[in-house]
C-alpha cells in the first residue's frame, strides 16, 4: 500500500522491500561498487583524470551492445572496451595533456562504434537504458563474483603501487626524474580505471558515473589534503550514498541512481559552499582603530 506525498508513492511495506532478495542483491551490489569508486577517485582527481573516467563509461558502450549481439554477457563486454581503452589511453598519454587527445579520440571512434552495434541489436533497448542509467536492483549473483574480483584486484594493486603512483600523480617529472617509471603507472592506473567503471557502470549508467567515481573523492579533497584520509572519506561517503539511496529508492519508489546521485552532489555542494564561505571570512580584513583590532 502506498500514498501520494508530494507527488512519490510512499511506501508503508518498505522494510520489507529493502530486506528482499533482489535489494540485497542491490546493497552487496552498490557496496562493491563504491569501494572500488573510493579506492580510485582520489586518484582520478589528483591526476586530472576526471574526463578519462567519464570516457570510458561511454567507451564501454559498444561493449555491451555487442556482448547483446554476441550473447554473452554485458558485463564481459563492457570490461573489455573499457579495460582496452584504458590500455590505449594509459600507452599514448602519460602526461594530462596527452591523454586529453587521446582519450578524445579513442572516445569518437566507440561512440561510432556503439552506434552501430545498436542499430544492429534488435533487443538492445533495455540494455542501452541500463547502461546509460544504471539499474542497481537488477545487479545478479554472477555479476556479484564479479564485482568481488573486480574489488580484491584493485585494492591489491593500489596498495602494492600506492607510494610510486602517487608520487608519480603528484609530480610526474620529478617523479621520471628519480626512475619512477611514471608511463608504465599510467597504463596500470587506466586498467584499474577501466575495471572501477565496469562496475560502476551497472551500478549509476554512463551517464551519472562520476555520482560514485569522481564526486565523493572531489569532496573528500575539499576536506582533507591528506592522500590515506582523503581515499577513507571518499569510500565512506560513496558507501554511505549507496546505503541511503537504496533505502530511500525503497521508501518512495523512485530509481536508486538518481537517488545516489542526488545524495553525493548535495554532499559535496555543502562542502564546496562551507569552504568557499570560510575563504571570504579570511579574507576580510578585521577594522582596526590605532593599530589595535576593533570591537564588532
Amino acid at each position: 500500500m502506498s500514498v501520494s506525498v508530494v507527488a512519490l508513492g510512499y511506501q508503508h511495506n518498505w522494510w520489507d522491500i529493502l530486506t528482499s532478495d533482489f535489494m540485497r542483491n542491490a546493497l552487496v551490489g552498490g557496496t562493491l561498487v563504491a569501494l572500488a569508486a573510493g579506492l580510485i577517485g582520489y586518484f582520478i582527481i589528483v591526476r586530472n583524470s576526471a574526463f578519462a573516467a567519464h570516457a570510458l563509461a561511454h567507451i564501454g558502450f559498444p561493449g555491451a551492445t555487442g556482448a547483446v549481439l554476441l550473447g554473452i554477457p554485458v558485463t564481459a563486454g563492457l570490461a573489455v572496451f573499457c579495460v582496452g581503452g584504458a590500455l590505449v589511453i594509459g600507452a599514448l598519454g602519460k602526461r594530462a595533456d596527452e591523454r586529453e587527445v587521446a582519450t578524445g579520440t579513442v572516445l569518437a571512434a566507440a561512440t561510432g562504434l556503439g552506434l552501430f552495434f545498436s542499430s544492429l541489436a534488435t533487443k538492445s533497448s533495455s540494455t542501452v537504458t541500463n547502461v546509460l542509467f544504471g539499474n542497481l536492483l537488477a545487479v545478479t549473483h554472477q555479476q556479484l563474483l564479479t564485482f568481488g574480483v573486480g574489488l580484491a584486484v584493485i585494492a591489491a594493486v593500489v596498495a602494492f603501487i600506492y607510494r610510486p603512483l602517487l608520487f608519480a600523480s603528484v609530480n610526474p617529472e620529478v617523479a621520471e626524474a628519480k626512475g619512477v617509471p611514471v608511463r608504465a603507472l599510467s597504463v596500470i592506473f587506466m586498467v584499474l580505471l577501466g575495471l572501477s567503471v565496469t562496475m560502476a557502470v551497472q551500478a549509476v549508467g554512463t551517464l551519472l558515473l562520476f555520482a560514485l567515481v569522481v564526486t565523493p573523492a572531489a569532496t573528500a579533497i575539499l576536506i582533507t589534503a591528506r592522500p590515506g584520509s582523503a581515499m577513507v572519506l571518499a569510500t565512506v561517503l560513496a558507501v554511505g550514498s549507496v546505503w541511503a539511496g537504496l533505502a530511500v529508492s525503497a521508501m518512495f519508489n523512485v530509481p536508486p541512481s538518481f537517488v545516489i546521485t542526488t545524495i553525493v552532489t548535495v554532499i559535496w555542494l555543502a562542502v564546496w559552499a562551507v569552504g568557499q564561505r570560510r575563504g571570504r571570512d579570511r579574507s576580510v580584513p578585521v577594522p582596526t582603530h590605532g593599530g589595535a583590532p576593533a570591537d564588532i
